[in-house]
């Protein structure tokens, strides 16, 4: 595939726990508002249907295909875009975080289940034990689920770069206590670390898109999620950041360049290398 432009949307959005039919009209119109503004492909936030780590999730989690994907699918289908977003899903007894890459037909491309959850979400979601792409025409894509891109667990983005992946859209819940000063403590340093590292070694777009509000149920009551949405280009060239805030609901759009891959098979090991990377 030669080098093109992708019109990316990151909908950083209000969720609220326990919440999804507001929700899940929440996220409709971002999908709807991201088309008027000629986005190709937009980002919703992790757990968007009922909130991260909510504890009745086990009785009202759907399945995936399921009602609550069909909402978004149809959006999809209505405005002729490519939508990622964050569902919680029930499957086979088993409560999975989980999120989907769906094309303009409404279809589900792709779905992953988050993978390096942190412990306490490991009390409410099973683990995912499987990493995919999907070739679409905006390029090679991974939709990593927030701390799956940690600094500390890169071998996940590693693993999708070589698989293919020229952008990783990742559904995001980033959360931090309620009387974090951002102004004192200025929230992002990790996401940057980790974002920049694959975008600059892979030559990819890194994108997580986070969602805001109170956590007002679960281990996390209490605490709030503060947007800060980012989107890391090829190179590293950090592209957007959204605003920080438990109110801080906004639309970003950005133009991102999709690149050849740097690299196929045991060939990534030499560019790797000759890039700076000394890991496996």
């Amino acid at each position: 595939m030669n080098s093109h432009k992708c019109h990316l949307a990151l909908g950083q959005m209000l969720v609220e726990c326990g919440e999804p039919d507001r929700n899940l009209r929440r996220a409709r119109k971002l999908i709807e508002r991201a088309a008027e503004q000629a986005a190709q492909i937009v980002v919703l936030p992790e757990c968007l249907d009922l909130g991260w780590t909510f504890p009745a999730a086990r009785k009202l989690a759907q399945p995936i295909p399921g009602p609550w994907s069909d909402v978004l699918g149809e959006a999809a289908r209505q405005t002729d875009l490519h939508v990622v977003a964050g569902l919680t899903e029930w499957s086979r007894n088993r409560l999975y975080n989980t999120s989907i890459l769906i094309s303009p037909a409404g279809e589900i491309l792709l779905k992953h289940r988050k993978i390096n959850e942190l412990d306490v979400g490991l009390e409410v979601y099973a683990t995912g034990d499987s990493l995919a792409v999907a070739t679409t025409p905006l390029g090679t894509i991974g939709i990593p689920i927030c701390a799956d891109n940690f600094p500390s667990s890169l071998a996940l983005g590693h693993a999708l770069a070589r698989m293919g992946a020229q952008m990783l859209l990742s559904p995001s819940a980033w959360a931090m206590e309620a009387e974090h000063d951002n102004v004192k403590q200025p929230y992002g340093a990790l996401w940057l670390e980790s974002y920049t590292t694959l975008a600059r070694l892979y030559d990819i777009t890194v994108a997580g898109a986070s969602n805001v509000g109170w956590i007002t149920a679960g281990p996390w009551k209490g605490r709030k999620c503060i947007g800060c949405s980012l989107a890391v280009g090829p190179g590293g060239k950090v592209l957007v950041q959204g605003p920080y805030g438990e109110d801080a609901e906004a639309l970003l759009l950005v133009e991102t360049e999709v690149l050849p891959l740097i690299a196929a098979g045991t060939g990534f090991a030499d560019e790797l290398r000759r890039r700076g990377y000394e890991g496996p």
